[in-house]
This record gives C-alpha cells, sequence and structure tokens, in this order.
C-alpha cells in the first residue's frame, strides 16, 4: 500500500464505520449509542448486557440482518462496477449492462409468479443472471467486428432490453391483487424482509466473487491497458475476461436475488472510490467495497427513516445516481484515466 492510498482506505472505512453505527441507533425504536456497545461488548465477551431484552432483539434479530445485509449487497454492487469498468475501460459501464440485473429480475418475478418460495425464488433469480450474462457473452463473441468490447456492450444493452420484456410480460399476466403489488415492490428494491437465514446464500457468492476479483487484481491492472498491449505482456485476454465477468455476475446476481434491483450503486461508488485511492484495482477494489457498504447503509437508513412509510431504495438511488450521471457525461472525459 503506498502512502497516498492510506488516507483514502481510511476515509473509506470511516464511512463504513459511521454507517453502520446510524443505522443501528436511528429508527422508528431509537437506540442509545451507549446501549448499543453495551450489547457488542456483551456478546464479543459472553456476559449479559445491562439493556432491555428488546434492545437486544431490535439489535440482532431485527436491525442486525438488514444492516449487514446492506453493507454486504452494496459492497458487492460498487466491486461488481468496478471490475466492469476496468474490464470494458468504460467509466459508464455498470453490472446492469451485461443484462445481470434483468436476468435476475426475470428469474425472480417468474418465482412470485409460480408462487414458490424464498429459497427458490432467489434461486430463479440467480440463475436468471447467469444465463443471460452466458448469453450475451456467446453472442458477443459469436460476433466478428473490429471492436469486440463495444459488441458485447451493445449485445448487453439488447438481452437486458429483451428481458426486460419478458418481466413486464409475466406482470401482465399476474393476479393484480397479490402477485403484481409482490412484483413491483420485489423491483424497486428493498432490504425490508432480510432475515438471518438470507445471509447466507448472499454472503457465500459475494465472498467467492470478491475474493476472486481481488486474486486476479494485478491482472485487471493490465486488462485496462488496450488489447494488443495486454497480450504483449503475456495476459491471457480471453479466459481472464470470462473469469471476471463470471466473478462479478456471481456478487451483482446474489445481491439482486437478496434485495431487487438497486441501481446506480455500481455506477457511482467506483468513481468515489477511484478519486480516493486511485485506479490501481489493488486499492480500488477495497475501498469501492467499504464505499459500497456505506453508501446503501446510508440509503437503507433514509428509505426506513424519512417517510411514514419505507422508500423503495431503488428510487432513491436514482434520486442520488441521475445527478451524478449528468456529471459524469459532461466531465468523465477529463477525469477518468
Amino acid at each position: 500500500m503506498t502512502r497516498s492510498a492510506a488516507p483514502g482506505l481510511l476515509i473509506a472505512c470511516a464511512i463504513l464505520i459511521v454507517g453502520l453505527l446510524v443505522a443501528f441507533t436511528v429508527g422508528r425504536y431509537p437506540i442509545g449509542l451507549a446501549d448499543l456497545m453495551s450489547v457488542v461488548a456483551g456478546k464479543l465477551t459472553g456476559r449479559e448486557a445491562d439493556v432491555p431484552a428488546a434492545v437486544q432483539n431490535v439489535i440482532w434479530q431485527v436491525r442486525g440482518p438488514r444492516i449487514l445485509s446492506a453493507a454486504l449487497v452494496g459492497g458487492a454492487l460498487a466491486v461488481a462496477g468496478t471490475a466492469f469498468q476496468g474490464l470494458f475501460r468504460n467509466p459508464l459501464v455498470s453490472p446492469d449492462i451485461l443484462g445481470a440485473s434483468s436476468g435476475a429480475a426475470l428469474g425472480a418475478v417468474l418465482g412470485i409468479f409460480f408462487s414458490l418460495g424464498v429459497f427458490a425464488i432467489q434461486a430463479l433469480a440467480f440463475a436468471g443472471g447467469l444465463i443471460a450474462v452466458a448469453a450475451v457473452y456467446m453472442i458477443g463473441t459469436a460476433v466478428r467486428a473490429r471492436d469486440p468490447i463495444l459488441v458485447l456492450v451493445l449485445t448487453g444493452v439488447v438481452v437486458g432490453a429483451l428481458l426486460g420484456a419478458g418481466v413486464g410480460l409475466v406482470k401482465y399476466l399476474a393476479d393484480p391483487y397479490n402477485q403484481l403489488p409482490a412484483m413491483t415492490f420485489w423491483l424497486l428494491g428493498s432490504l425490508s424482509s432480510v432475515a438471518v437465514p438470507d445471509l447466507i446464500p448472499l454472503f457465500g457468492p459475494v465472498a467467492i466473487g470478491t475474493a476472486v476479483l481481488l486474486a486476479l487484481r494485478w491482472r485487471m491492472n493490465v486488462m485496462s491497458l488496450p488489447e494488443e498491449e495486454a497480450r504483449a505482456l503475456g495476459v491471457p485476454t480471453g479466459p481472464l475476461r470470462i473469469a471476471i465477468v463470471a466473478a462479478a455476475t456471481l456478487v451483482t446476481s446474489a445481491s439482486v436475488a437478496t434485495a431487487g434491483v438497486i441501481g446506480w450503486v455500481g455506477l457511482v461508488v467506483p468513481h468515489l472510490a477511484r478519486t480516493l485511492v486511485g485506479p490501481d484495482f489493488a486499492r480500488l477494489i477495497p475501498a469501492a467495497a467499504l464505499l459500497g457498504g456505506g453508501f446503501l447503509l446510508v440509503i437503507d437508513t433514509l428509505a426506513r427513516t424519512m417517510a411514514p412509510i419505507e422508500i423503495p431504495l431503488g428510487i432513491l438511488t436514482a434520486v442520488v445516481g441521475t445527478p451524478f450521471f449528468i456529471w459524469l457525461l459532461t466531465s468523465v472525459s477529463k477525469t477518468w484515466s
């Protein structure tokens, strides 16, 4: 780690910690910081915390799973966006570009349409994301063009539009009183129904995919170079591209399967991380994970506290992401390198 990267990583850590503390203490049932520290210390030391049982239940059973899932989903989407932007050498790319979110959304609404259980819905969403990316990659590689990366991105846009039409068809055929509201609410993004059992299918894929991307961090720096230069340096660009896409899609699909479609995190956060620690993926991936977790924690806290009814996460991230995207379009050529 260079000296210039340490302050940026410390800032990212501080944002995540502040986000965690605010998320645990703020809500319809406010919890004092001293009570939170007492409960956590009691858990670590094995001693009984001197706080009401209701406070402990709120911390461990109600807010704990939701806060942990928010940190995991935000970090995962940010890491996936970082990987895709570096791989495609395009600052406007996000995890949605290869159809992962659209495929996962179609899988989930099909599960809701057939009245399947929660685990089956998550499995279908996960499978839908992977199948969508596999289809995009196969079509993109089958088309011979001078710019294969551009073809891959355009194919992702087209397949994503087709999958979006599939989602619309399923919603049109759904029961308007029970299934349609559930589909609509899930597609807008929410963590309100996350429980402890939901953390296992989320944590496993996110940990595996992030570990793979971290292991490939040095080669991802080389992949940021033009294709010919990367090959000249001895990097097997084809297999490496498949590994990066598969790992980023894995964490994206797991996140969408748990929290629904939450846009903009994978687009906004990688740029903030790049501003803090620079373009080296050895520092950029950890910084993006920390910032993404802190960002979604803040968004989720706002979603459940700023109005009498809970606001879907996808709406709040769009409110933040849209002006950022406009700024990005006007300044990206000057700042992204």
